[in-house]
This record gives C-alpha cells, structure tokens and sequence, in this order.
C-alpha cells in the first residue's frame, strides 16, 4: 500500500513521468533501427576494409600499401558509425598485429596509422596514390 501512495505522489508531483504506450514502442523501435544500422554499417565496413586488402594484394605495386590502407578507411568509414568502427578496429588490430609480430618497426606502423586515420576521417585517399599503381584501383 505506501508503494502504491509514493508512486500516486511522484506522479503527481510531476517527478515520476510514465510514457506513453507509443512513445515507448517509437523509442524501442528507434533503438532497434539504430543498432541495426550500426551492424549494417560495421559489415559493409568491413567488406571495404577485406577488398582494399585484396585489391592490393592484387596491385603488387610498391609503395601502394598506404594508398590501400586510406581507401579501406575511408569507403568504410563512408557506411556510419559502424562502418568507422569497424575500419578503426580493423586498422588497429592489423598494425598491433604487423607492428609486433612481422618485425617491420614502429616507424611503418606509424606511418600505415596515419593513413588509416586519414582515410577513416574523409581525407581523399588520393594522396597516398603511387605512380605507376593501374587505374583500376
């Protein structure tokens, strides 16, 4: 019973606000959609990040790793905020990966992150673009 009185008190004190049946479902539904546009977009995300690797797998061109690392980031980072997730973790676990294990030192590392980053904040992969890379890419 004093439950029951204390929650009559806050609402009508105004303090306890009970929403609406609607306004519930519109925010419930609202959540779904915006983490189901996360998922989406961390997906897709990463679809760019695994056919900018291919592509410069495929290239074989010297000096393009940068290019590739700034277009995976920045095509990813294109699809939201999951699609940026995914490229950063991506990005980051690959270069903690490099970095430690294939011996290749912090300055590559560095330099690979700076590419990644300027890709993933909209910056025009271009810039990394080497001469003599086909145009197909």
């Amino acid at each position: 019973m004093r439950i029951a009185v204390s929650i009559i008190a806050l609402l009508m004190a105004g303090v306890l606000v009970v929403p609406s049946e609607a306004s519930w479902l519109d925010a419930v539904s609202d959540a779904f959609r915006g983490a189901g546009d996360f998922v989406s977009g961390a997906v897709r995300g990463a679809g760019d990040m695994w056919r900018s690797y291919s592509d410069m797998r495929e290239a074989n061109t010297i000096g393009a790793d940068k290019y590739f690392h700034a277009r995976g980031n920045y095509e990813a980072s294109q699809r939201g905020s999951g699609g940026r997730f995914a490229a950063r973790v991506i990005s980051d676990a690959r270069e903690g990966w490099q970095g430690g294990v294939s011996g290749r030192g912090a300055k590559d590392t560095q330099a690979d992150q700076e590419a990644n980053r300027w890709g993933r904040n909209g910056g025009d992969p271009n810039r990394y673009r080497p001469a003599g890379l086909p145009d197909g890419y």
